[in-house]
């Protein structure tokens, strides 16, 4: 286990949130796409307009998970109108928990889970919703 502080992410933050999400996607990810597909949805999804803008959003929450030295991994939360899918305004989403490859299994995931669990109840929240890509075992052995 490392130790991991948990931070509330803000614009200031904007280049290593765009940073450190283009690599955990693509360390996740690029084994099942096209070199070609990879490039288009990094730039696609973690331009910086398009982060800037879910940074702006008042139903949306972002947390790195950070050691004294680096950015272990970060997650996004989405509440109201800014959750992907369900929208209950008893509900809060977790759209990403992205951890960087050398650091899964060391903790940092399970605590910006549990900082999850202290966001839904500091807003008296009913449930934690989420999507898992099937092929992604990992994930949902780490949910389950």
């Amino acid at each position: 286990m490392i130790a991991t502080t948990i931070q509330e992410i803000s614009l200031t933050d904007l280049n290593e949130l765009q940073k450190i999400s283009k690599q955990t996607f693509y360390e996740t990810f690029s084994k099942f796409n096209t070199k070609e597909n990879m490039s288009k949805y990094l730039n696609d999804e973690f331009n910086t307009e398009k982060l800037k803008t879910e940074l702006s959003s008042v139903d949306s929450y972002f947390f790195f998970a950070k050691s004294k030295t680096k950015y272990l991994g970060y997650l996004k939360l989405n509440i109201g109108n800014s959750q992907t899918e369900i929208k209950d305004k008893y509900g809060i989403e977790i759209e990403r928990i992205y951890v960087l490859k050398e650091y899964q299994g060391k903790k940092a995931g399970q605590q910006l889970y549990e900082k999850t669990i202290q966001v839904a109840k500091e807003k008296m929240l009913k449930y934690i919703w989420l999507g898992v890509w099937q092929e992604n075992p990992k994930a949902i052995q780490f949910y389950t």
